[in-house]
């Protein structure tokens, strides 16, 4: 028998969104707590299979090399820098990727808005306000005639730029590699990355996380922005500083934060994020969809079928 085991399966929905009984002689379980250290290497010490979330647990060589029967992980998502490969290549394990919903990127440009527009529109405290019999506590700030930094300009870039354009906003974009040409096809304008953090009113992050672009906004990047501007992250939380935007907000240097990513998930309630009145903060929903998580977990099933047939799943790079 096959085992396979799914891992952050937080609304228990994994097992109805793909046909695993297609999978001949597999047991599935599915994982709706978070899994961490020691206790991670203890649930899946009797499994052949890991379906991976993204790249929400790591997969260390140490952690490889406690899980001896493990011969594939079946990761969601064509990216997954939280896999060690060259230790899964050392001791025979698969590593295979599946594609998510042909929207998901938009999922994710549309959660940055969601926390742009609820910064801008004082969403959470006028809320809690109202509730509670208290009347326009904070005013709000238009989206009109202000400036829209990117920090990245691909796919989901080019459609935050498109939505801020329809908002009548100034868009600036910056990336290690965006040229003038690829910037004014998108009808925005090249700055350098000093310029962005100091001319924007939000700063958005939408750059795949790597070796170039960890820490790419830290201390100098923040202290340079506007005392009412915001930082909005969809994209990985590696690519800020940590203790430098949790400082910025602390001391009010910065207007507030929308974050979707963060360098622990689950985001435990005690961290001091969770204490700051100036953010807001959501679990990671820029690709929890129902479609996008469908789509993962289908192709997921159709790569672990082509791996126990002996056929060549797709595999991450």
């Amino acid at each position: 028998m096959t085992r396979i085991a799914i891992l952050d399966d937080y609304q228990r929905r994994a097992l109805d969104m793909a046909d695993w009984a297609s999978l001949p002689g597999a047991e599935v379980v599915s994982f709706a707590q978070a899994l961490a250290g020691p206790a991670l290497a203890r649930a899946l010490a009797d499994f052949d299979v890991v379906v991976a979330m993204r790249e929400r647990t790591a997969f260390t060589a140490e952690l490889i090399a406690q899980l001896p029967r493990l011969r594939l992980i079946a990761s969601t998502g064509l990216r997954n820098a939280a896999i060690d490969l060259e230790a899964c290549r050392r001791a025979g394990i698969t590593v295979t990727g599946a594609r998510g919903a042909s929207h998901g990127l938009a999922a994710t440009a549309e959660t940055a808005w969601a926390l742009i527009l609820a910064l801008h529109k004082r969403l959470l405290p006028s809320h809690l306000a109202t509730t509670q019999g208290r009347w326009q506590p904070e005013l709000a700030l238009p989206l009109q005639g202000r400036v829209l930094g990117l920090v990245g300009l691909g796919n989901v870039g080019l459609h935050m730029a498109r939505v801020g354009q329809a908002f009548g906003m100034q868009v600036i974009a910056w990336s290690p590699h965006l040229t003038d040409e690829r910037a004014a096809q998108a009808g925005v304008s090249r700055v350098d990355k000093q310029e962005l953090f100091a001319a924007a009113d939000a700063v958005s992050l939408h750059l795949v996380l790597s070796a170039e672009t960890a820490g790419v906004v830290g201390a100098a990047e923040l202290a340079a922005m506007r005392p009412q501007a915001f930082l909005v992250n969809t994209a990985r939380a590696g690519l800020v500083d940590e203790a430098a935007l949790i400082d910025a907000l602390a001391a009010g240097r910065i207007g507030g934060a929308g974050l979707d990513v963060f360098w622990q998930e689950p985001l435990p309630a005690a961290h001091a994020l969770c204490t700051l009145p100036n953010v807001v903060l959501t679990p990671h929903l820029g690709y929890a969809t129902e479609e996008n998580l469908s789509a993962f977990y289908r192709n997921v099933v159709r790569g672990i079928r082509l791996w126990m047939d002996g056929g060549a799943p797709q595999l991450l790079a």
